[in-house]
């Protein structure tokens, strides 16, 4: 006869996160990725007690397409800034595996100095469908990472999808990297990703790739000047680095440092921060309610009746919308 596991001690595990546990941050992120209902009330609870020890770290999204080195230079940029001092965390958001729907943790095995550090922390997270790839409780790692102490959260994007507008929701800067190439490269610049960014950097500026690169980040300067910045206060510079020798990390760290200071004074940081809990709200409120529908079985059943009657032409999509919705009343 197995033994009955005990009910989870939260203020426990609170305390032994705030303490800097790495077994406890472990434990917390994987509570809060939970689909069990139990597990969720619990993640709640947990976020909200540690509520008053979040908000202080530097929160930094890097996207970019693949193979551009995303994990190269988290790895390059991770390292130097815990020579500086400072405890970073990375949040990885892995391809899920089409197999077992779990993450790949190819990231990881690409950050060798940063995980070998007591100063790092690495969490690979499946994206598991979720739109943008970016996995469905980010956000709440990131909480906990800061209440763990740690100072400095990267978060890594799989680069493909609208992942770009979720990382920017969740972040204070926003680091787009980029590859070495003009002309005709430069005609496929995704608008939307360069609106968003706080900073360009164009990776790979290094041996044969220098003088490149630095045409490159010449052609982006010029597309920077004809788009409206996401703030009045910071224009969004460009510059060239190696995350393969290190040249550009310290340069592009000094960037983030220049875009803190700027949204501090003009407040526009507190700002940004109070718009992205607001959409982090109503961004719980439409999984809630689509797990409600998915959940409980009466409602599935008649849900399950209105697909049907849409499919067959018997009902409008706006009719039916309002069905739906009066199901969750």
């Amino acid at each position: 006869m197995t033994e009955k596991k005990a009910p989870l001690d939260i203020k426990s595990l609170a305390r032994d996160l705030r303490s800097g546990s790495r077994a406890a941050l472990a434990r917390a992120i994987t509570l809060v990725e939970s689909r069990r209902s139990d597990h969720q009330a619990l993640a709640r609870e947990l976020v909200q007690m540690l509520l008053p020890d979040t908000g202080k770290a530097f929160r930094v999204g890097i996207t970019g397409s693949p193979g551009v080195g995303k994990s190269t230079t988290i790895d390059a940029l991770g390292t130097y800034l815990i020579e500086q001092g400072h405890k970073v965390a990375v949040l990885a958001v892995d391809p899920s595996s089409a197999r077992s729907g779990g993450s790949i943790l190819g990231d990881k095995t690409r950050m060798a100095r940063l995980s070998a550090s007591d100063d790092a922390f690495i969490r690979p997270s499946p994206s598991s469908g979720t739109l943008g790839g970016v996995a469905a409780k980010t956000r709440e790692a990131m909480l906990l990472c800061e209440a763990a102490g740690f100072d400095v959260v990267l978060v890594e994007t799989v680069g493909i999808g609208q992942s770009e507008t979720a990382v920017c929701d969740m972040t204070d800067f926003f680091l787009a990297l980029m590859l070495p190439g003009g002309g005709d490269e430069l005609q496929g610049i995704k608008k939307g990703l360069v609106e968003l960014a706080d900073m360009i950097a164009i990776n790979k500026a290094d041996g044969d790739n220098l003088k490149r690169a630095n045409v490159t980040a010449a052609d982006y300067r010029g597309a920077l000047h004809i788009l409206t910045p996401r703030s009045e206060h910071w224009h969004p510079p460009v510059e060239t680095y190696s995350a393969l020798t290190g040249d550009g990390i310290a340069k592009i760290w000094q960037k983030v440092l220049d875009h803190r200071k700027a949204m501090n004074a003009s407040g526009d940081l507190a700002a940004r921060r109070r718009e992205q809990q607001v959409k982090w709200m109503w961004s719980m409120l439409e999984q809630r309610m689509l797990a409600r529908l998915r959940s409980e079985a009466s409602v599935r059943t008649k849900v399950k009746k209105i697909e049907a009657e849409v499919a067959e032409g018997h009902l409008t999509p706006a009719i039916a919308a309002e069905q739906i919705l009066e199901l969750l009343q």
